[in-house]
Protein backbone atom coordinates (compact mmCIF):
# COMPACT_ATOMS: atom_id res chain seq x y z
CA UNK A 1 0.00 0.00 0.00
CA UNK A 2 1.23 3.53 -0.89
CA UNK A 3 -0.51 6.07 1.79
CA UNK A 4 -1.23 9.93 1.01
CA UNK A 5 -4.56 10.80 1.92
CA UNK A 6 -6.05 11.29 -1.30
CA UNK A 7 -3.57 10.17 -3.01
CA UNK A 8 -3.49 6.34 -1.62
CA UNK A 9 -3.15 3.52 -3.98
CA UNK A 10 -3.48 0.06 -2.61
CA UNK A 11 -2.88 -3.27 -4.65
CA UNK A 12 -6.03 -4.96 -6.41
CA UNK A 13 -6.66 -8.89 -6.63
CA UNK A 14 -8.51 -9.63 -9.60
CA UNK A 15 -10.11 -12.85 -11.34
CA UNK A 16 -9.53 -13.21 -14.74
CA UNK A 17 -11.35 -15.40 -17.56
CA UNK A 18 -7.98 -17.37 -18.76
CA UNK A 19 -9.43 -19.57 -21.04
CA UNK A 20 -13.11 -19.86 -23.00
CA UNK A 21 -15.35 -22.45 -21.19
CA UNK A 22 -15.96 -25.23 -23.17
CA UNK A 23 -18.29 -28.17 -21.24
CA UNK A 24 -18.46 -27.52 -17.87
CA UNK A 25 -16.12 -24.52 -16.44
CA UNK A 26 -12.61 -25.89 -14.59
CA UNK A 27 -10.53 -23.93 -12.05
CA UNK A 28 -8.02 -23.99 -14.97
CA UNK A 29 -10.70 -21.25 -16.91
CA UNK A 30 -9.53 -18.70 -14.35
CA UNK A 31 -7.03 -17.16 -12.74
CA UNK A 32 -5.95 -14.87 -9.74
CA UNK A 33 -3.57 -11.77 -10.36
CA UNK A 34 -2.76 -8.75 -8.65
CA UNK A 35 -2.80 -6.34 -10.80
CA UNK A 36 -0.83 -3.19 -9.96
CA UNK A 37 -1.88 -0.66 -7.72
CA UNK A 38 -5.43 1.21 -7.49
CA UNK A 39 -5.96 4.92 -6.26
CA UNK A 40 -8.47 4.81 -3.71
CA UNK A 41 -10.17 7.94 -5.35
CA UNK A 42 -12.94 8.66 -8.41
CA UNK A 43 -10.85 9.94 -11.44
CA UNK A 44 -11.40 13.34 -12.26
CA UNK A 45 -14.23 13.91 -14.40
CA UNK A 46 -16.09 10.43 -13.89
CA UNK A 47 -19.26 10.41 -12.55
CA UNK A 48 -19.07 7.05 -10.03
CA UNK A 49 -18.07 6.01 -7.47
CA UNK A 50 -14.76 3.34 -5.71
CA UNK A 51 -15.92 0.38 -3.58
CA UNK A 52 -14.19 -1.93 -1.79
CA UNK A 53 -16.03 -5.46 -2.72
CA UNK A 54 -16.97 -7.18 0.88
CA UNK A 55 -19.33 -10.27 -0.82
CA UNK A 56 -19.48 -11.58 -4.12
CA UNK A 57 -22.36 -13.32 -5.91
CA UNK A 58 -21.55 -16.59 -7.36
CA UNK A 59 -24.62 -17.71 -9.90
CA UNK A 60 -24.65 -20.04 -12.84
CA UNK A 61 -25.93 -16.85 -14.89
CA UNK A 62 -22.39 -15.53 -14.89
CA UNK A 63 -21.50 -17.96 -18.00
CA UNK A 64 -23.80 -15.10 -20.18
CA UNK A 65 -23.30 -12.28 -18.13
CA UNK A 66 -19.20 -12.47 -19.11
CA UNK A 67 -20.00 -14.82 -21.97
CA UNK A 68 -17.38 -17.39 -21.01
CA UNK A 69 -18.10 -20.04 -23.51
CA UNK A 70 -17.47 -17.09 -26.05
CA UNK A 71 -20.95 -17.87 -27.77
CA UNK A 72 -21.64 -16.80 -31.24
CA UNK A 73 -17.75 -16.33 -31.87
CA UNK A 74 -16.48 -17.32 -35.27
CA UNK A 75 -12.79 -17.42 -34.03
CA UNK A 76 -12.73 -20.26 -32.08
CA UNK A 77 -9.03 -19.96 -31.15
CA UNK A 78 -9.83 -15.77 -29.70
CA UNK A 79 -8.38 -15.46 -25.87
CA UNK A 80 -10.82 -13.73 -23.34
CA UNK A 81 -10.28 -9.84 -22.44
CA UNK A 82 -8.36 -9.83 -19.86
CA UNK A 83 -10.52 -8.05 -17.25
CA UNK A 84 -11.89 -8.75 -14.44
CA UNK A 85 -14.91 -11.08 -14.02
CA UNK A 86 -18.57 -9.51 -13.65
CA UNK A 87 -21.07 -10.03 -11.01
CA UNK A 88 -23.17 -9.14 -8.23
CA UNK A 89 -22.17 -7.97 -4.98
CA UNK A 90 -21.88 -6.07 -2.15
CA UNK A 91 -19.51 -2.94 -1.70
CA UNK A 92 -18.88 0.12 0.24
CA UNK A 93 -18.48 3.12 -1.40
CA UNK A 94 -15.05 4.82 -0.27
CA UNK A 95 -15.37 7.77 -2.62
CA UNK A 96 -18.13 9.39 -4.67
CA UNK A 97 -18.56 11.58 -7.29
CA UNK A 98 -22.03 11.07 -8.08
CA UNK A 99 -24.90 12.57 -6.51
CA UNK A 100 -27.14 9.89 -5.00
CA UNK A 101 -23.89 7.72 -3.42
CA UNK A 102 -21.66 9.16 -0.63
CA UNK A 103 -18.72 7.69 1.24
CA UNK A 104 -19.28 5.25 3.67
CA UNK A 105 -23.03 4.05 1.81
CA UNK A 106 -23.38 0.16 1.44
CA UNK A 107 -24.40 -0.95 -1.81
CA UNK A 108 -25.64 -4.04 -3.87
CA UNK A 109 -25.22 -4.89 -7.43
CA UNK A 110 -23.18 -5.23 -10.48
CA UNK A 111 -19.79 -5.21 -9.72
CA UNK A 112 -16.27 -6.80 -10.69
CA UNK A 113 -14.63 -9.61 -9.25
CA UNK A 114 -11.85 -7.86 -7.54
CA UNK A 115 -10.85 -6.20 -4.34
CA UNK A 116 -11.84 -2.50 -5.20
CA UNK A 117 -14.07 -1.60 -8.23
CA UNK A 118 -14.76 1.49 -10.16
CA UNK A 119 -18.88 1.88 -10.58
CA UNK A 120 -19.80 4.14 -13.73
CA UNK A 121 -23.17 2.10 -14.78
CA UNK A 122 -25.72 2.41 -11.85
CA UNK A 123 -29.00 0.43 -13.68
CA UNK A 124 -28.01 -2.19 -11.01
CA UNK A 125 -26.48 -0.66 -8.01
CA UNK A 126 -29.05 -0.25 -5.06
CA UNK A 127 -28.06 1.58 -1.51
CA UNK A 128 -28.80 -0.95 1.32
CA UNK A 129 -30.95 0.70 3.72
CA UNK A 130 -31.44 -1.77 6.28
CA UNK A 131 -28.20 -3.10 8.15
CA UNK A 132 -30.34 -5.65 10.28
CA UNK A 133 -29.58 -8.46 8.65
CA UNK A 134 -26.20 -10.22 7.79
CA UNK A 135 -24.51 -8.25 4.27
CA UNK A 136 -23.98 -11.48 2.65
CA UNK A 137 -27.83 -11.58 2.47
CA UNK A 138 -27.64 -8.90 0.14
CA UNK A 139 -25.95 -11.58 -2.60
CA UNK A 140 -29.02 -13.81 -1.84
CA UNK A 141 -32.18 -13.46 -0.25
CA UNK A 142 -31.92 -9.69 -0.25
CA UNK A 143 -30.49 -9.55 -3.50
CA UNK A 144 -31.04 -10.28 -7.26
CA UNK A 145 -31.73 -14.35 -6.26
CA UNK A 146 -34.51 -12.76 -3.96
CA UNK A 147 -36.06 -10.77 -6.72
CA UNK A 148 -35.98 -13.51 -8.75
CA UNK A 149 -37.81 -15.54 -6.34
CA UNK A 150 -40.32 -12.99 -5.52
CA UNK A 151 -40.92 -12.21 -9.33
CA UNK A 152 -41.40 -15.65 -10.30
CA UNK A 153 -43.69 -16.79 -7.34
CA UNK A 154 -46.14 -14.00 -7.38
CA UNK A 155 -45.96 -12.02 -10.60
CA UNK A 156 -45.63 -15.04 -12.78
CA UNK A 157 -47.12 -17.83 -11.23
CA UNK A 158 -49.83 -15.89 -9.21
CA UNK A 159 -50.41 -18.32 -6.33
CA UNK A 160 -52.70 -18.81 -3.96
CA UNK A 161 -53.47 -20.95 -0.91
CA UNK A 162 -53.92 -24.46 -1.02
CA UNK A 163 -51.96 -24.67 -4.78
CA UNK A 164 -49.47 -27.74 -4.79
CA UNK A 165 -45.95 -26.13 -5.52
CA UNK A 166 -42.96 -27.73 -7.12
CA UNK A 167 -39.55 -26.09 -6.95
CA UNK A 168 -36.39 -27.70 -8.67
CA UNK A 169 -32.86 -26.88 -7.27
CA UNK A 170 -34.57 -26.27 -4.10
CA UNK A 171 -31.60 -25.70 -1.61
CA UNK A 172 -30.00 -22.50 -4.12
CA UNK A 173 -29.94 -19.01 -3.91
CA UNK A 174 -33.15 -18.52 -5.23
CA UNK A 175 -35.72 -21.56 -4.99
CA UNK A 176 -34.93 -22.46 -1.07
CA UNK A 177 -36.84 -18.99 -0.80
CA UNK A 178 -39.68 -19.51 -3.18
CA UNK A 179 -40.53 -22.70 -0.74
CA UNK A 180 -40.67 -20.49 2.45
CA UNK A 181 -42.82 -17.85 0.36
CA UNK A 182 -45.42 -20.57 -0.84
CA UNK A 183 -45.20 -22.44 2.75
CA UNK A 184 -46.51 -18.78 4.23
CA UNK A 185 -49.41 -18.60 1.72
CA UNK A 186 -50.33 -22.09 2.96
CA UNK A 187 -49.49 -24.07 0.00
CA UNK A 188 -48.86 -27.57 -0.39
CA UNK A 189 -44.52 -27.33 -1.08
CA UNK A 190 -42.23 -30.12 -2.80
CA UNK A 191 -38.58 -29.76 -3.29
CA UNK A 192 -36.00 -31.68 -5.43
CA UNK A 193 -32.09 -31.32 -4.83
CA UNK A 194 -29.58 -33.63 -5.15
CA UNK A 195 -28.17 -35.32 -2.23
CA UNK A 196 -29.29 -35.89 0.77
CA UNK A 197 -28.07 -33.56 2.84
CA UNK A 198 -29.83 -30.90 1.09
CA UNK A 199 -32.95 -32.90 1.06
CA UNK A 200 -33.01 -33.27 4.57
CA UNK A 201 -32.36 -29.26 4.81
CA UNK A 202 -35.91 -28.71 2.75
CA UNK A 203 -37.75 -30.72 4.91
CA UNK A 204 -36.36 -29.81 8.48
CA UNK A 205 -34.86 -26.47 8.38
CA UNK A 206 -36.68 -24.92 4.99
CA UNK A 207 -40.29 -26.19 6.00
CA UNK A 208 -41.17 -28.16 3.07
CA UNK A 209 -43.48 -30.55 2.87
CA UNK A 210 -41.76 -33.14 1.04
CA UNK A 211 -38.80 -33.07 -0.63
CA UNK A 212 -36.63 -35.87 -2.76
CA UNK A 213 -32.82 -36.73 -4.63
CA UNK A 214 -33.98 -36.42 -8.58
CA UNK A 215 -30.22 -38.17 -8.56
CA UNK A 216 -32.08 -41.41 -7.08
CA UNK A 217 -35.02 -41.33 -9.22
CA UNK A 218 -34.71 -43.61 -12.19
CA UNK A 219 -38.49 -42.45 -13.30
CA UNK A 220 -38.76 -38.69 -12.13
CA UNK A 221 -42.38 -39.03 -13.44
CA UNK A 222 -43.21 -41.76 -10.98
CA UNK A 223 -41.43 -39.77 -8.22
CA UNK A 224 -43.59 -36.47 -9.17
CA UNK A 225 -46.88 -38.77 -8.90
CA UNK A 226 -45.79 -40.07 -5.91
CA UNK A 227 -45.89 -36.73 -4.12
CA UNK A 228 -47.98 -34.86 -6.58
CA UNK A 229 -50.83 -38.00 -6.83
CA UNK A 230 -53.44 -34.85 -7.80
CA UNK A 231 -51.37 -32.96 -9.57
CA UNK A 232 -49.03 -29.78 -10.00
CA UNK A 233 -50.26 -26.46 -9.62
CA UNK A 234 -46.81 -24.17 -9.96
CA UNK A 235 -43.73 -25.51 -10.89
CA UNK A 236 -40.26 -23.09 -10.28
CA UNK A 237 -38.20 -24.86 -13.20
CA UNK A 238 -34.26 -23.93 -12.57
CA UNK A 239 -33.55 -26.53 -14.32
CA UNK A 240 -34.76 -27.15 -17.61
CA UNK A 241 -34.57 -30.87 -19.59
CA UNK A 242 -35.22 -34.16 -18.20
CA UNK A 243 -36.98 -32.63 -15.15
CA UNK A 244 -39.44 -30.01 -16.90
CA UNK A 245 -40.45 -32.92 -19.24
CA UNK A 246 -41.78 -34.76 -16.26
CA UNK A 247 -43.85 -31.81 -14.62
CA UNK A 248 -45.42 -31.17 -18.02
CA UNK A 249 -47.43 -34.86 -17.37
CA UNK A 250 -47.88 -34.02 -13.91
CA UNK A 251 -49.28 -30.09 -14.47
CA UNK A 252 -52.96 -29.93 -13.25
CA UNK A 253 -55.33 -28.24 -15.60
CA UNK A 254 -54.68 -24.07 -15.22
CA UNK A 255 -51.28 -24.46 -13.84
CA UNK A 256 -48.32 -21.93 -14.17
CA UNK A 257 -44.86 -22.90 -14.53
CA UNK A 258 -41.64 -19.71 -14.40
CA UNK A 259 -39.15 -20.61 -16.26
CA UNK A 260 -36.25 -19.18 -14.03
CA UNK A 261 -33.05 -20.83 -15.20
CA UNK A 262 -32.13 -24.20 -17.17
CA UNK A 263 -28.69 -25.18 -15.32
CA UNK A 264 -29.05 -28.95 -16.66
CA UNK A 265 -28.74 -27.32 -20.33
CA UNK A 266 -26.25 -24.66 -19.87
CA UNK A 267 -22.64 -26.98 -20.33
CA UNK A 268 -24.44 -29.75 -22.87
CA UNK A 269 -23.10 -29.38 -26.57
CA UNK A 270 -26.66 -30.20 -27.82
CA UNK A 271 -29.15 -29.11 -25.67
CA UNK A 272 -32.18 -32.02 -24.47
CA UNK A 273 -35.25 -31.77 -26.43
CA UNK A 274 -38.35 -31.12 -24.76
CA UNK A 275 -41.49 -34.23 -25.41
CA UNK A 276 -44.47 -33.42 -23.80
CA UNK A 277 -45.52 -29.58 -24.85
CA UNK A 278 -48.71 -31.25 -25.83
CA UNK A 279 -49.65 -30.90 -21.76
CA UNK A 280 -49.44 -27.24 -22.15
CA UNK A 281 -52.25 -27.21 -24.99
CA UNK A 282 -54.26 -30.03 -23.22
CA UNK A 283 -53.94 -28.55 -19.62
CA UNK A 284 -53.94 -24.80 -20.67
CA UNK A 285 -51.11 -24.46 -18.82
CA UNK A 286 -49.24 -21.41 -18.44
CA UNK A 287 -44.79 -21.17 -19.31
CA UNK A 288 -43.44 -18.02 -19.07
CA UNK A 289 -39.67 -17.73 -18.79
CA UNK A 290 -38.74 -13.98 -17.22
CA UNK A 291 -35.34 -11.83 -16.68
CA UNK A 292 -35.34 -10.64 -12.87
CA UNK A 293 -33.67 -7.00 -14.22
CA UNK A 294 -36.99 -5.83 -15.58
CA UNK A 295 -38.76 -6.48 -12.40
CA UNK A 296 -36.07 -4.65 -10.30
CA UNK A 297 -38.91 -1.39 -9.80
CA UNK A 298 -40.55 -4.08 -7.57
CA UNK A 299 -37.56 -4.06 -5.03
CA UNK A 300 -39.24 -1.83 -1.88
CA UNK A 301 -42.47 -4.00 -2.47
CA UNK A 302 -39.84 -7.00 -1.98
CA UNK A 303 -38.34 -5.27 0.73
CA UNK A 304 -41.55 -4.71 2.43
CA UNK A 305 -42.98 -8.40 2.61
CA UNK A 306 -39.77 -10.15 2.76
CA UNK A 307 -37.43 -7.96 5.52
CA UNK A 308 -40.39 -8.40 8.50
CA UNK A 309 -40.43 -12.67 8.13
CA UNK A 310 -36.67 -12.75 8.36
CA UNK A 311 -36.19 -10.21 11.00
CA UNK A 312 -39.11 -12.30 12.98
CA UNK A 313 -37.33 -15.07 11.93
CA UNK A 314 -40.12 -16.84 9.82
CA UNK A 315 -37.81 -16.86 6.73
CA UNK A 316 -34.07 -18.13 7.12
CA UNK A 317 -31.79 -18.74 4.68
CA UNK A 318 -28.84 -20.89 4.51
CA UNK A 319 -25.71 -19.34 2.67
CA UNK A 320 -22.29 -21.37 1.85
CA UNK A 321 -19.57 -18.85 2.26
CA UNK A 322 -15.72 -18.95 1.20
CA UNK A 323 -13.42 -17.16 3.01
CA UNK A 324 -10.62 -14.86 0.15
CA UNK A 325 -11.27 -13.92 -3.78
CA UNK A 326 -9.09 -16.65 -4.47
CA UNK A 327 -11.22 -18.95 -3.34
CA UNK A 328 -14.27 -17.50 -6.35
CA UNK A 329 -12.86 -19.93 -9.20
CA UNK A 330 -13.51 -23.22 -7.34
CA UNK A 331 -16.78 -21.67 -5.57
CA UNK A 332 -17.96 -21.03 -8.96
CA UNK A 333 -17.56 -24.33 -10.68
CA UNK A 334 -18.59 -26.13 -7.83
CA UNK A 335 -22.23 -24.74 -8.33
CA UNK A 336 -22.25 -26.90 -11.44
CA UNK A 337 -22.05 -29.80 -9.95
CA UNK A 338 -23.98 -28.92 -6.24
CA UNK A 339 -21.06 -29.14 -4.17
CA UNK A 340 -22.93 -25.55 -2.24
CA UNK A 341 -25.13 -26.28 0.31
CA UNK A 342 -27.02 -23.05 -0.02
CA UNK A 343 -26.84 -19.67 -1.36
CA UNK A 344 -22.67 -19.93 -2.63
CA UNK A 345 -20.66 -16.65 -1.65
CA UNK A 346 -17.00 -15.35 -1.45
CA UNK A 347 -16.55 -12.96 1.19
CA UNK A 348 -13.72 -10.86 -0.27
CA UNK A 349 -13.22 -8.46 3.21
CA UNK A 350 -14.95 -8.02 6.47
CA UNK A 351 -14.74 -4.20 5.83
Amino acid sequence: MVSGGENEQVSNKQVILKNYVTGSPKESDMYVRTNGTIRLKVPEGTNGILVKNLYLSCDPYMLHLNNMKNDGATNTDSKPPVTPLVGYGVAKVLDSEHPNFKKGDLVWGITKWEEYSLITDFQKMFKIQHTNVPLSYYTGILGMPGITAYTGFYEICSPKKGDHVFISTASGAVGQLVGQLAKLLGCYVVGSAGSKEKVDLLKNKLNFDEAFNYKEEPDLDAALKRYFPEGIDIYFDNVGGKMLDAVLLNMRPHGRIAVCGMISQYNLDKPEGVHNLMHLLIKQVQIKGFVVSDYYHLFPKFLDLVLPHIVEGKIVYVEDIVEGLELGPSAFVGLFSGSNVGKQVVLVSKE
